[in-house]
């Protein structure tokens, strides 16, 4: 599989990188986890949710790719991050936008083709029928969403509205045989049975994979497509849409009884050879990390000795000769999967995207 590099439509004018940390954005992989969901749901239409800038990775490239692919439906979180799907789309696709209007960006929604999910009645008031809307209904998660008690109101305000997409979420689909993911099911059948006319739509990445009964008209994956399962266990294997690297600064021996980094929290027993890799903190790697994770070097991975810092990680390097000043060091990607660094830095995938992968991308490199 071959890595995507950006053409100028989609980056910025080069410049000189302020971080050390190289971030390399498989768009082919992004299109295969997309079609492995069209496997999984192939009743369904797949939409492809590129909100939070693709998850760090780049919605402008990854949202063309997809649609090159066949993706005929995006989800963003905001108006803002909207349009500039829509400004690297054209016309053509549907986007809807999660979060919903508000009073400042009601009257521009149209003027871009952009479709909002309501999910209150405030904004079904303020939405006034002016174009189609997609509905979210809350049968759960207690977080967006028209609730039970609004459920009447709503299909009166609605008449009039032609309904794109009513949808809702689930809480626990990260656990596939949560209690939670059946009584939502039946919440979600129950109350869209009130928008007969409606396409529907349920499940995210986790979803999806719960079965059949769970993907209605339309699925949403989103962490899936950048190379998570989106389960807390029994993952599938997916392609990894980011790699990022860093360099080798220095080598050095090391005695036994010396310690490493800031505290001392790791004292070597034994004769050590180690590396201070360029990384940190600053580029978005966790400091729960430290002690915990790993670089892959030279066909092996390379544990972290002591605490990450803002800037360096020191690895253990013992017996690896291609460990050389300059030497890149993989941190995310193929042979340090998604999930495997979020489990062992004690997060979701999600906050290791954004966070790590997204504040690389945000340094200028691309």
């Amino acid at each position: 599989m071959t890595a995507a590099t950006p053409d100028s439509a989609t980056s910025p004018p080069a410049r000189e990188p302020r971080r050390l940390a190289r971030l390399t954005v498989d768009h082919a992989a992004i299109v295969e986890n997309w079609r492995f969901f069209k496997k999984q749901a192939p009743n369904a239409a797949v939409s492809a949710v590129v909100k939070a800038d693709a998850y760090g990775l780049g919605s402008i490239g990854a949202s063309r790719a997809l649609a090159q692919a066949g993706a005929r439906v995006f989800f963003t979180a905001t108006h803002g991050e909207a349009v500039l799907v829509r400004k690297a789309l054209g016309e053509g696709p549907q986007i809807f936008v999660l979060n919903g209007p508000t009073a400042e960006d009601v009257g521009a929604f149209a003027s871009a083709k952009l479709t909002p999910i309501l999910n209150s009645m405030a904004q079904i008031k303020l939405w006034d029928a002016r174009a189609p809307a997609g509905l979210h209904i809350d049968t759960g998660m207690n977080r967006l969403g028209i609730g039970p008690e609004e459920l009447t109101d709503s299909v009166r305000a609605l008449k009039d509205v032609s309904l794109a997409i009513v949808m809702s979420h689930l809480a626990c689909a990260s656990e596939v045989k949560h209690e939670m993911n059946a009584l939502q099911l039946k919440r979600f059948v129950d109350a869209a049975t009130l928008f007969p006319k409606a396409p529907r739509s349920l499940a995210s990445t986790g979803g999806v994979l719960i079965g059949p009964d769970y993907h209605f008209d339309l699925v949403r994956p989103g962490v899936g497509l950048y190379g998570s399962g989106g389960l807390d266990a029994d993952n599938p294997k997916l392609n990894a849409a980011a790699t990022i690297e860093a360099p080798i600064l220095q080598v050095r021996d090391v005695l036994p009884g010396e310690t490493f980094g800031y505290g001392a929290t790791f004292t070597a027993a034994q004769k050590m050879r180690t590396a201070t890799v360029g990384l940190g903190y600053a580029d978005g790697y966790l400091r729960s990390l430290s002690t915990r994770g790993y670089g892959f070097l030279a066909g092996a991975k390379r544990p972290i000795l002591g605490r990450v810092s803002m800037d360096l990680i020191i690895l253990d390097v013992t017996g690896c000769d291609d460990a050389q000043p300059g030497a890149m060091v993989e941190f995310l990607g193929p042979n340090a999967p998604l999930d495997d660094i979020a489990a062992l830095a004690g997060t979701a995938p999600y906050e290791i995207l954004t966070t790590f992968a997204g504040t690389v991308r945000k340094t200028g490199v691309r």
